[in-house]
């Protein structure tokens, strides 16, 4: 049975899965016993060389499933040991531990030994609150020691929902879980914490991994029906005119980077809008992107007067937060797409119902904030520790009736209609100055060619990783735009 390793859900949804599962007619020992034989055979597969599996088993299907590892463990002439609690009487995970021969030890029995691999089977992704007392004492004893750890769902203190820490936490070299990823599987610092990350068929039907929430990991199927196609008979303005706003002299190499990757997006003609006193300066610098001298709104809305136009860029390396606003205000009387990245979203620091007011109606702008810009925006939604990444991502798609690219090594895409994917494949060296430059060319290079929203800001960047890493460490933001495209 294939599984979509596309699809996210949450611990919740997915003890829905399970119960529906169940109610079908599975047999749900059965489905722990799958789960088990993969935890062990995960093992076996990195640990040739293992003198002992400790396994940690907490009381319910968890430590259910960490029984069932260890009878496998047993039975392939694996030394094992089992710790914690006995679980409660009548269901699947008892049934596990009469099964497993040996006794089931208590945590403070335990003594790290040389060669030991711990299986963390404690409690997985549904627990979303801090552990105490001999939970919290038996996970800084396995930190302590630097054995090695496979955890069973999810290392145990790390939240399914949010991947932030609750309290004590494990860390794992890998972790095995089934039937679909959990959020905090790929949103930080969960993704790391997790290790290597094994999805395992434990034998629930496809047709019953769904979700209320429209979340994936970031995928081509979400985005490559929609990639602009090109046809013998386009000329340069049928494949969109993308227009970029610059900043003033000493800055105008933010608003190059973001032209060039929309013409590497495939938009048929990029154009400046530059300030007077940084025309010949840009003029120095540019071969095939345009320029048009904007000095203030009146330019402004007589630039708009040409219909071609069909997406504008603003912010990168704007410099002034003022005009950025007057700005931003015409465009949201034009109805075209634009996307607001640095300078464009730092002039609405503290006034986010303002930008919200410019572009009501048709859903038609996008943010691109990283962290900081995010805070200035959204103070709230950062400090309220019960919100994952993608649930502040969604409710400021909403709030600004936006396409949301919230940047970070887990960028989360959100649309005010309730669709999100997590970006988690990203190369650490794409942390560079001026890469966020080319990721707002890059969406603005895509929408101006007619690609809807959701999909655009998918795809923008999908390649901008994916160019990060063709390209390889050492990378610079000029050699970032070399590499965005679209095969």
């Amino acid at each position: 049975m294939a599984i979509d390793d596309a699809v996210l859900v949450t611990p919740e949804a997915m003890g829905r899965i399970d119960a529906a599962a169940i109610d079908s007619g599975i047999d749900g020992y059965g489905l722990m016993r799958s789960a088990g034989a993969h935890v062990s055979a995960c093992v076996l597969a990195h640990y040739s060389d293992i003198r002992r599996a400790v396994v940690l088993c907490g009381p319910g299907n968890n430590g259910g499933d960490g029984h069932v590892a260890a009878r496998l463990l047993m039975e392939s002439g694996v030394p094992t040991q089992r710790f914690g609690m006995t679980p409660r009487p009548g269901g699947d995970a008892a049934r596990a531990n009469a099964d497993c021969p040996g006794d089931l030890l208590g945590f403070d029995d335990w003594r790290p030994e040389a060669g030991d691999v711990i299986i963390d089977a404690l409690f997985g992704a549904g627990l979303d609150r801090p552990v105490h007392g001999e939970f919290a004492d038996v996970i800084a004893r396995v930190s302590e020691c630097g054995a090695p750890v496979v955890a069973v769902d999810l290392p145990s203190g790390v939240s399914g929902r949010t991947g932030e820490p609750t309290g004590p936490c494990l860390e794992a070299a890998h972790t095995v879980t089934f039937a679909a990823l959990k959020p905090g599987h790929v949103l930080m610092p969960g993704r790391v914490l997790c290790g290597q990350i094994h999805l395992s068929d434990i034998g629930i039907p496809a047709r019953l991994i769904t979700s209320d929430e429209a979340v994936w990991c970031n995928h081509p199927g979400l985005y490559c029906e929609h990639l602009p196609a090109m046809s013998a008979g386009q000329h340069k303005y049928s494949r969109g005119h993308l227009a970029v706003f610059s900043g003033p002299l000493i800055s105008g190499g933010a608003a190059r980077l973001a032209a060039l990757a929309g013409l590497r997006a495939g938009a048929g003609l990029v154009s400046l809008g530059t300030p007077p006193g940084a025309v010949m300066s840009q003029a120095g610098h540019l071969t095939a992107i345009m320029q048009h001298r904007i000095a203030d709104c009146g330019d402004l809305r007589e630039w708009l007067a040409d219909t071609r136009i069909s997406g504008f860029v603003l912010g990168p390396g704007f410099g002034d937060l003022d005009k950025a606003r007057a700005f931003a205000a015409v465009l949201g009387d034009d109805g075209r797409p634009v996307v607001l990245d640095a300078d464009g979203l730092s002039a609405f620091a503290g006034d986010r119902a303002e930008l919200a007011a410019l572009f009501a109606g048709k859903t038609r702008l996008i943010i691109t904030p990283h962290e900081g810009e995010f805070r200035r925006l959204f103070p709230d939604l950062v400090e309220d520790q019960a919100l994952s990444k993608i649930d502040r991502a969604s409710i400021a798609a909403e709030t600004l009736n936006a396409a949301v690219i919230y940047k970070g090594p887990d960028t989360v895409i959100a649309m005010p209609d309730g669709r999100a994917a997590v970006n988690a494949d990203a190369p650490a060296w794409l942390a560079t100055a001026g890469s966020g430059d080319v990721l707002s060319g890059t969406a603005g290079g895509l929408v101006a060619q007619g690609m809807p929203l959701f999909e655009a800001c998918c795809a923008a960047v999908a390649s901008h990783g994916a160019a990060a890493a063709r390209y390889g460490p050492g990378m610079t933001a000029e050699d970032l735009v070399e590499q965005i495209g679209f095969s």
